[in-house]
Order: structure tokens, then sequence, then C-alpha cells
């Protein structure tokens, strides 16, 4: 099983920062706040849905889950915290949060439903932000010239998503969750992930002032679709979840372990995990 270590990042997230904090662009801004925009409910969700699944767990195969589900949700919980610290600055420059709410109300459906139907969410969910994970580690220049404390905070955040990228999935083929299901729902969660980024994404632009700026449009482009662009390099790893046979350690998170040892100092170690009962 994963080792997960719940970190407390050391960074300043009291001090106001710019509105174009990601390198003075206003598109690749508006899409890093509308993807933490979401990151407190939703962190929530995957912190309820493993725990509810450990718990569905039959005790016997509870032991070789009991650590590695402490970690995980000390590690979201951590996330959350971070997260709406954020969000709490781009409230003040008046960005409104319409996917939280949006959500909120979605998980409402959820309620009573069984516990593998929360674990396959999540993994999907999980998936989405490890594979995003991985290239904004890969890639992480692209963040030069941001806030440096806001790119070690989304680096930060990227490497402990590929460290745990495998909790959820793994719960749920523990609980007998078969392929059917794990796909149903990945392809429902691709829509509704993918379409709550380009609404809140839009949105941001919008209460910005930015979106009709060519500028704009051409930083979309470049970022998305270009040489090293994120939906361009995502593509395939995105694809692999559906294979029968994939698991999420088949992809590479070396440069998750290399960014956590190289960056020490910028975090300490958190006295114990929250309980996974």
């Amino acid at each position: 099983m994963t080792t997960l270590v719940v970190r407390r990042l050391l960074i300043d997230l009291e001090t106001p920062f710019a509105r174009h904090w990601c390198g003075g662009d206003a598109f690749r801004t508006a899409l890093f706040n509308a993807l933490s925009m979401s990151f407190p409910v939703g962190e929530q969700f995957f912190i309820d849905s493993v725990r509810n699944g450990f718990k569905a767990l039959p005790t016997e195969k509870q032991e070789r889950f009991a650590a590695e589900v402490q970690g995980f949700i000390g590690q979201e919980a951590t996330h959350r915290r971070i997260h709406s610290l954020f969000n709490a600055h781009l409230e003040k420059q008046g960005l409104k949060n319409n996917w939280g709410p949006r959500a909120q109300a979605r998980l409402k459906l959820m309620e009573g439903v069984d516990s593998r139907h929360w674990l396959a969410i999540t993994a999907a969910n999980e998936h989405f932000t490890a594979i995003l994970a991985e290239w904004m580690l890969r890639h992480h220049d692209l963040l030069n010239g941001s806030e440096p404390r806001l790119k070690t905070m989304w680096l930060w955040h990227s490497a402990e998503e590929s460290e745990h990228k495998s909790t959820a999935f793994d719960l749920y083929q523990a609980l007998g969750g078969n392929h059917e299901w794990r796909i149903k729902w990945f392809r429902r969660i691709t829509l509704v992930f993918l379409g709550d980024t380009i609404r809140q994404t839009v949105q941001n632009l919008k209460d910005d002032g930015t979106l009709w700026q060519w500028r704009t449009w051409k930083s979309a482009a470049t970022y998305l679709f270009g040489r090293r662009g994120l939906i361009r390099q995502t593509f395939k790893p995105w694809r692999d979840y559906i294979r029968p046979d994939f698991h999420p350690n088949q992809h590479e998170s070396e440069l998750s372990r290399r960014w956590l040892i190289d960056n020490a100092l910028e975090y300490s170690q958190v006295g114990g995990a929250q309980p996974a009962g």
C-alpha cells in the first residue's frame, strides 16, 4: 500500500496577491482559479467517499487500508483548507464561485447511494487531478513568472495528488466494484468536470473583464492545444482509464517524489493523520 504523509504547506496565504497572479496571464489565472473554486466541496466529497468506503470493508480487509486511508484524509483535508484560504482572496477580488454551490447541489443526490458509486466518482476525479498534476510537474516552467508562493501551492498540491491517486480506485476494487460502473461514472464525470471547468473559467474571465480580449483567447489556445498543451498532452493518459486492466500506478509518479524531496523546506510533516473511522 502507499505511504501517505500529511504535510503542512509553509506559505503565506494571508497576504493578498495580484489579480492576474499567474504570470500576468488572464486566461491561465482564470483557469487555475476555477479549479481552486471546486476544491473545498470536492475534497470533502472525496474524504467522505473514502471514509465511508473504508467503513464498508470487511473487518479483515480494513487493516490493509487503514494507514493509507488516514493519510488520504489528512492530505485532502489540508488541500481543502489551503484552497479555502486562496478562494477567500478570489471572493475579495469580485470573482463569484458558481462551481462550488452547483457541485454541492448535485452531491445531495448521492445521499444514501451505495458507497461504491461514491468511490467510482472519486476515482474518476482523482484520475483527472493525477494526470493534471503530472502535466504540471513536468511543465512546471509554465508557472515561471507567477506569484512564487502560489506556484509552490499548485506544485505541492500536484505532488500530493499524484501520491494518493490510487486510494479511491483500490477501495472501489476491494469492495467488488466492477469495470462497467467504473467506466460509466468516468464518462459522466468527464462531461461534468470539463463542463464545470469551462463554465467557471468563462465566468471568471467575464468577472475580470478579459473574456473578449484577443490575448485571452490566444493564451487559451496555446495553453490547452499547443505543443505542450494541457489537453493535447493529457488525452492519452485520460483514455488509459478506460482499459479493463488499468490501474493508476501504471502512470509514473517520479516527478511527484522528486518535487517533494527537492522542496522539503516548503512544508512540514504533520504529526498524526485524520482518523479513518
